[in-house]
């Protein structure tokens, strides 16, 4: 297994994509330590999957926009496995579709906290223990498009993902590499929740593989570019969305 003996942290990791990453990378020998907000079920789910499967995880409350709740999932994870090699920075959200004129600067502040301050954090947290390995932002293909009506925060903060992730590359090589991946219309409660049925069909119809895509997907190029099979690739942001824009 390509993973053995090394430590993952997967953030969000309490259902969808992110748990679809805790599994793959799991199943290649990864010990993972897993963070969710409010997702304790599908935390616990997945952890009690990835044991009965033969390998190594545990589940830690966290925060991720508090500096505290950050270090504190990384010292679990240390505590526990001794270390830290990849890290996925996964977690995030929405929150709500408001337009300019609709949200103030609460909403705001929260949702660019909730993906990009997050990830900041955690880098932060894990660099004291990672003396080599890599990191895998879950951008989005918003940050490349704008993204649909009421998701300007949402999609400028994907955006600044995506820029930290080259400037994080050129930053922590040669011994880390940074990439990040940028999903399309994924099947996830992401878009069960904000994205109207009739636009999730016309999506896929238009798409030329004619489906949506899957968390097991996306986890597939988490593995790969969190492998020594991606060795010669940082700083890239990767499109995953069926071919519905190309960049």
């Amino acid at each position: 297994m390509s993973l053995e003996k090394m430590t993952a942290i997967v953030t969000g990791a309490g259902r969808d994509i992110g748990r679809a990453s805790a599994m793959r990378l799991a199943a290649e020998g990864a010990n993972v330590a897993i963070s969710y907000h409010q997702s304790s079920d599908g935390a616990e789910k997945t952890v009690a999957e990835i044991k009965a499967n033969g390998g190594n995880a545990i589940a830690v409350q966290a925060d991720l926009t508090d500096p505290a709740d950050a270090y504190k999932l990384v010292k679990a994870t240390v505590d526990a496995f001794g270390g830290v090699d990849i890290l996925v920075n996964n977690s995030g959200g929405l929150v709500e579709r408001k337009t300019i004129n609709e949200m103030d600067l609460d909403h705001w502040n929260h949702v660019m906290a909730l993906n990009t301050t997050s990830s900041f954090l955690m880098v932060k947290a894990c660099l004291p223990h990672m003396s080599k390995g890599a990191i895998v932002n879950i951008a989005s293909q918003a940050g490349r498009d704008g993204g649909g009506p009421g998701a300007i925060p949402y999609a400028t903060s994907k955006g600044a993902v995506m820029t930290m992730t080259r400037g994080l590359a050129k930053e922590l090589g040669p011994d880390i590499r940074v990439n990040g991946i940028c999903p399309g219309m994924i099947d996830t409660d992401f878009h069960n929740i904000f994205t109207k049925p009739e636009v999730r069909t016309h999506v896929a119809n238009a798409s030329p593989v004619k489906r949506e895509g899957v968390p097991d997907d996306v986890a597939n190029l988490v593995y790969f570019l969190a492998s020594d099979q991606s060795a010669f690739v940082t700083g890239g942001n990767f499109d995953i969305n069926g071919g519905m824009l190309y960049s």
